[in-house]
């Protein structure tokens, strides 16, 4: 039944997650709070290894979790009912795309799509940055503000920012050197 119910959520999160692996991101979340397989907090590490790991995001983190939940053959029951609507649409697609190529129709489709996976992979970010930069737990127990952030993942988050974006020599490093800069740091300050 278990392996029922990891290929059903993978296969309704592949199926709705339009543009990419990203935006399998609310689907995880929703996952969590319904099954209990993982925390957001877990999820966020499961973000982080999937983002510096080779493979596409969401590939990554349901295979992951269903080895979590179920081993080996949890893996891929999850990775396989992630996988199987893209497959399928891609196949359809592929069947038909010089009928539908420049149809206006299809064309609005796509218009209205753009905007809305770019919605809900910046609600992805929004979730995770939460996640990684507050202490909202440490907040109400002590009703400080200060207690509020994780100080040192800030300050991190915005060194890489600006390294990655406007320091010329670093801006076109590879995003490797900013992940494993990331790790060890994380490692030395225990972030």
């Amino acid at each position: 039944m278990i392996y029922l119910q990891l290929f059903w959520e993978y296969f309704k999160a592949g199926l709705f997650a339009v543009g990419g692996g990203m935006a399998t991101i609310p689907f995880l979340y929703e996952i969590s709070d319904r099954t209990g397989w993982f925390t957001h907090m877990q999820l966020a590490d499961m973000l982080a290894v999937s983002e510096s790991t080779p493979g596409p995001v969401g590939v990554n983190m349901a295979t992951y979790v269903g080895y979590t939940v179920r081993g080996i053959p949890g893996a891929l029951v999850a990775t396989f009912g992630l996988v199987l609507p893209s497959v399928v649409i891609i196949l359809i697609v592929a069947k038909i795309l010089k009928k539908i190529k420049g149809n206006k129709s299809v064309d609005a489709a796509f218009y209205g799509l753009r905007p809305a996976s770019t919605a809900m992979i910046a609600a992805a970010g929004v979730t995770v940055m939460k996640i990684a930069l507050l202490n909202l737990d440490a907040f109400r127990q002590s009703g400080s503000l200060a207690d509020a952030f994780r100080w040192k993942a800030i300050i991190l988050a915005l060194i890489v920012f600006v390294f990655s974006n406007f320091v010329k020599k670093t801006k076109k490093l590879h995003p490797i050197v900013f992940i494993l800069f990331s790790a060890l740091v994380g490692v030395i300050f225990r972030l």
